[in-house]
């Protein structure tokens, strides 16, 4: 009976601890789930004004968005939002999601801004698996290789210059590694062709626009 009487009571108490443990997890989770919330989207934002700085545009980027699906020219593996540059209500420039897919050990994640004349504002690479030390250079913090893209288009150089130099094109490969930088280069030229196919569309061009885009 007293045996009996000492598990119930441990029972009961093992369930009061574990009611207790629960509810401070759950009071710490919605205490800071609008934190994490927060601090995400501001790491989103930076990444987009590395590439369009505030001084080019005036509206918030990251709510400014077009829902974009296309895994043959971007890569994509499901459906994502391109974000828009505007100054005084006019874009100025377009940020694409895509993704190399053959990148040296898995997917590698981008952000490419391209203004509306067609040129590259910036690269940014957002995710990847590269070896470090070798293909991890894409990243910005690790080498300014990114800054390579910017200025260039569909037209500079042309279509035999979108290659590293090891494959006859424009681009610098890094030494010891020449799939990653392969696959960026790749990904950023099809985002370009891509704003060249639907540029009235991510821009929200009126028929007149159209014509005199």
């Amino acid at each position: 009976m007293l045996l009996s009487v000492i598990i119930s009571r441990n029972a009961l108490l093992l369930g009061l601890f574990a009611a207790l443990a629960t509810a401070v997890i759950a009071g710490t989770y919605l205490g800071t789930r609008h934190n994490i919330a927060e601090n995400q989207r501001l790491a989103a934002e930076r990444a987009l004004i590395e590439i369009i700085p505030r001084e080019r545009h005036d509206n918030a980027m990251l709510d400014d968005n077009v829902s974009v699906d296309d895994s043959k020219l971007l890569g994509l593996r499901a459906p994502d939002n391109a974000h828009i540059a505007r100054l005084q209500g006019e874009p100025v420039a377009v940020i694409l999601p895509a993704t190399a897919r053959d990148g040296y050990t898995d997917d590698i994640h981008l952000i490419i801004g391209i203004n509306v004349d067609g040129s590259i504002a910036g690269v940014r690479v957002l995710g990847h698996r590269e070896t470090p030390g070798l293909g991890d250079k894409v990243e910005r913090k690790k080498s300014n290789w990114v800054d390579g893209f910017v200025g260039r288009s569909l037209t500079d150089p042309g279509p035999e210059g979108w290659a590293v130099r090891k494959d006859g094109g424009d681009f610098d490969q890094f030494t010891g590694a020449t799939i990653t930088p392969r696959a960026v280069v790749n990904a950023v030229h099809r985002a370009l062709e891509y704003f060249r196919l639907h540029r009235a569309e991510l821009l929200g061009l009126t028929p007149e626009e159209k014509t005199r885009g």
